[in-house]
């Protein structure tokens, strides 16, 4: 037992070390001065290599991907018309909700948007991806910039885009939206997704010759056309479940420049709904992290069950496991504050999390996933 009490408490602080560089480094997206607009008409303006090229404007297409996305249309439309893009286009996958419908009569008025229909889906795609590929083929900006219709925007949020995509270089550039959660099942695994990128990819990796070091949020993933054109587009990852880690991995082996940030104030998503949503929607991408191994897939489940969960229960009869009981508490707790999540009292359920997770192990065994009424093998 005190073998595994010292492995258990090494590894949080490894984490936890982790955790405070990035609390110093990452970057988190921040309303810019009032200087004017950071964009102009995608069809007036030469295409640069990147937007690290300069200072001047850009023409930017903002493209989003929608399939049953009807009920978040409401909330998303004004937040994408209030940001400075020459272009919008809305793609309608093949939506059974009426999505397609709500968002012409939203756009209607909008000479710069337009809503696309999009095809049949071919074999050997995934969803996702070949609307991404639709939107890519139709837009006419030097900056593609594809955002997912349960992200909210705030106005500006284009523009610190963009600066912050200077700022770092990059190529291709990734905004992890801040995680709003309502119940209980979405409170306790959410925000699981800022924790493992904050505790296990250090910032400054992203500037070392290290290709492994790599990872992307598919929610607001922005590209210039010369970095999406030599990566090959979404047609390169094509039947990739997990399809922004995958673009993230070929950028670094590429030897391209990968930046991400923070959604912050700006930034902000409520991806499931519902406990029942948060098991069917992680589930899918855990195997495919894993390499396909559902050996490393459970034990890494019960590695969590025995770091965050065993100190709970073990703390009161044994001192000694306080420590790395503070530990995990304290862990959850920055990542919510450096996320801006302003949730703090949410880091007490810190160690019921991988408990709330082993529904979400047990989907992602099984040997094909529902999403969205599309089947993933």
């Amino acid at each position: 037992m005190k073998a595994l009490h010292r492995a258990v408490t090494g590894f949080l602080l490894l984490k936890m070390s982790v955790l405070l560089l990035n609390i110093r480094q990452f970057p988190v997206l921040g309303r810019q001065p009032e200087a004017g607009p950071a964009v102009i008409p995608a069809a007036t303006e030469p295409q640069p290599r990147s937007p690290a090229s300069g200072p001047g404007p850009l023409s930017v297409s903002v493209l989003v991907p929608m399939r049953n996305e009807r009920a978040a249309l409401t909330a998303f439309i004004p937040g994408l018309l209030r940001q400075h893009a020459g272009e919008l286009i809305v793609l309608d996958d093949e939506s059974t909700d009426g999505t397609g419908q709500l968002a012409r009569s939203l756009l209607a008025a909008q000479p710069r948007a337009r809503v696309v229909t999009g095809a049949p889906m071919p074999a050997g795609w995934a969803g996702k991806n070949w609307a991404c590929h639709q939107l890519a083929a139709e837009a006419t900006g030097s900056l593609l910039v594809f955002c997912d219709a349960d992200v909210v925007l705030a106005d500006g949020v284009l523009d610190a885009v963009i600066t912050e995509m200077r700022a770092q270089h990059a190529d291709v550039f990734s905004v992890f939206p801040r995680q709003v959660t309502a119940t209980l099942g979405e409170i306790l695994i959410t925000p699981l997704i800022d924790d493992v990128l904050l505790c296990f990819l250090p910032f400054g990796l992203l500037s070392l010759p290290v290709p492994r070091a790599a990872t992307a949020n598919g929610s607001l993933l922005a590209f210039t056309r010369q970095a999406y054109d030599a990566l090959g587009g979404f047609a390169a990852v094509r039947g990739d479940i997990i399809e922004d880690v995958a673009i993230a991995r070929r950028v670094r082996q590429a030897g391209l420049k990968l930046g991400l940030a923070l959604g912050g104030d700006l930034a902000a998503t409520r991806m499931y709904e519902g406990y029942r949503e948060v098991v069917a929607g992680m589930s899918r991408g855990l195997l495919p992290v894993t390499g396909g191994s559902r050996t490393r897939l459970v034990l890494g489940a019960g590695w969590h069950l025995l770091a965050y969960t065993l100190p709970w229960a073990m703390a009161v009869r044994r001192p000694a496991w306080t420590l790395p009981l503070v530990l995990g508490v304290a862990e959850r707790a920055l990542v919510d504050i450096k996320t801006r999540r302003g949730t703090g009292w949410h880091a007490a359920l810190a160690p019921l999390s991988p408990l709330a997770a082993v529904p979400v192990i047990v989907q992602a065994l099984r040997p094909s996933q529902r999403w969205k009424g599309r089947v993933f093998p």
